[in-house]
């Protein structure tokens, strides 16, 4: 897209589309890039186009639209920034009609202005009491007038690409993980405001912009859009489709540009057709079941063994009650634990009592299941089981373990794709808690973090991960939590970016106890009552 938004340069016209055509990639049938491709496959040719397209009268440069050989076209929404809109929208949308070229469309994200985050942080789905929620609403409120930008050109495109790149104009601050952090805040933002919208969406971006943006943010289950850059002949933006993305995921478009236009084709076999709407990312918290950007809770009733699914509403209470499974009563430990298969979609991993073998059960990512998938033996030399997100830094899902007979914890690292890596001793007498959880980023350091209850002292611990499998120095956050039946960390229940904690009294009432985004706790609010007929809260 570099070549819609800056001024043409003198140069040369790549010599047509039809150089692009070949293509051997393949897909297996998971969608996974296969081995071995069995036989060519043609790619479709295209261009994205936007506001330099337009005449120089209504602001652009007078680029010419794409070529009669281009098979569809991407259509970029704004003038070059967020709240602004391309001035030549309609009539683009009106050509790619005209001339029987699918479209689809692109909007920028961009880090707020101090007036925009004045404007924009208080609107939205996040609860506005912290930096981090402001920042989400932001972007949220950047896909909120993308959206109508759309409607106002009677434009329902089957993807929006969310286009994440430096603009000189409005910069990404980048001089920090602190700040990367806060970047990748902005673009979940953007994301959700297109789901919710009902948009598909995927990323447009480069490795090393995106590294400088977001810290090399992995976001597996989310379409790519990648460009190779200016380019002399386009055999290279054939690369973009077989090599790794910038973030993980699995790539749609490739893209190149010179003087005159930005070049784009399919990774065969995608037919520039619709594409399903991903999962929700939450940073650093693994409870969103059913893909509504909100927490979620899944509990099991002791008597029956049926599984329900709670889901939240995103402001500290739950929109309804799903029954999700059965016969769960054989599994003695359960946890939810972020995306562990790299689908993009949070999973489930339980411990079968009378074998100690391990399963994944995925999530489907709407409030269901795929099918299950053995993952382990041998789990029943362990009392504790649970996810913490990513504790080793590596953006990959992973599993601590609490070994009954000897205390030891051990970090099992998740490789990203349903499995391990050599598991790592992370620490010694544990066997003084009796809860042990997983909330997130507690300390809002941007590392995964653990909450422990000690069994003598109902003394709640706070250990701060180091962000590399280690920790920072325990901090006491909380006394007399033994007073509590059952104790879970959801992540953000209450929409404020800050992790939370949900705890059960003797008499069965469900509690909130949020944190306020400054180490200390807000006065608990009841969410529930009758919860003592559930002996799992995961």
């Amino acid at each position: 897209m570099r070549g819609n938004r800056h001024p043409p340069r003198a140069g040369r016209l790549l010599a047509g589309l039809a150089a692009t055509a070949v293509l051997g990639l393949g897909l297996a049938p998971s969608g996974v890039l296969a081995t071995a491709a069995p036989a060519q496959a043609v790619s479709l040719s295209g261009n994205d186009v936007s506001w330099p397209q337009c005449p120089t009268s209504l602001g652009g440069y007078g680029l010419p639209l794409p070529p009669a050989s281009a098979q569809f076209a991407v259509i970029g929404l704004s003038r070059g920034l967020p709240f602004t809109v391309n001035p030549c929208l309609s009539s683009q949308v009106a050509w790619a009609r005209a001339n029987g070229k699918p479209a689809q469309a692109y909007a920028m994200a961009a880090f707020p202005t101090a007036a925009q985050l004045s404007t924009y942080g208080g609107r939205g789905p996040w609860a506005a009491t912290t930096r981090d929620a402001r920042l989400s609403n932001a972007g949220y409120a950047e896909a909120v007038a993308a959206a109508a930008s759309l409607a106002a050109a009677g434009f329902r495109p089957p993807v929006v690409w969310i286009d994440v790149e430096s603009r000189p104009a409005q910069p990404w601050p980048s001089a920090t993980a602190a700040q990367q952090r806060e970047n990748r805040l902005v673009v979940e933002g953007l994301m959700r405001g297109l789901h919710d919208a009902g948009f598909a969406y995927g990323l447009y971006s480069f490795a090393s912009g995106w590294q400088a943006i977001t810290g090399s943010w992995q976001l597996p289950g989310v379409p790519v859009w990648a460009t190779a850059g200016r380019l002399d002949y386009p055999a290279e933006a054939l690369d973009m489709c077989a090599r790794p993305s910038f973030s993980g995921g699995h790539v749609y478009l490739a893209q190149w540009y010179d003087d005159v236009r930005d070049y784009d084709i399919t990774c065969s076999p995608y037919a520039f057709g619709p594409l399903a709407i991903p999962g929700s990312s939450l940073t650093t918290s693994t409870g969103d079941f059913n893909g509504d950007w909100n927490t979620d809770v899944l509990a099991r009733v002791a008597g029956t063994g049926a599984l329900s699914l709670y889901a939240g509403n995103g402001r500290g209470g739950f929109a309804g009650t799903s029954a999700i499974g059965n016969g769960w009563q054989g599994m003695d430990a359960v946890d939810t634990v972020g995306d562990f298969n790299g689908d993009g979609y949070g999973d489930v991993v339980a411990r079968e009592a009378a074998s100690g073998a391990l399963w994944l059960y995925p999530g489907n990512g709407r409030g269901g299941w795929l099918p299950r998938v053995h993952i382990g033996n041998g789990w029943n030399i362990f009392n504790a089981v649970w996810g913490p997100g990513d504790f080793n830094g590596d953006q990959k899902a992973d599993i601590l373990a609490r070994e009954t007979a000897t205390g030891a914890l051990w970090l099992y690292p998740g490789n990203g794709h349903g499995g391990w890596l050599p598991r790592v001793k992370v620490g010694s007498g544990w066997g003084m808690f009796n809860a042990l959880l997983g909330p997130g980023d507690f300390n809002g350091d941007g590392t995964a973090d653990v909450l422990a209850r000690e069994t003598a002292t109902g003394t709640l611990w706070l250990y701060p991960g180091n962000g590399h499998g280690g920790w920072l120095p325990r901090v006491k956050v909380g006394s007399g939590w033994n007073a509590m039946t059952a104790v879970m960390a959801p992540g953000d229940f209450n929409g404020d970016r800050t992790p939370d904690v949900l705890a059960r009294d003797p008499a069965g009432a469900l509690w909130l106890y949020a944190r306020n985004g400054t180490a200390s706790w807000y006065p608990r609010t009841a969410v529930g009552h009758g919860w003592n007929i559930i002996n799992a809260i995961f």
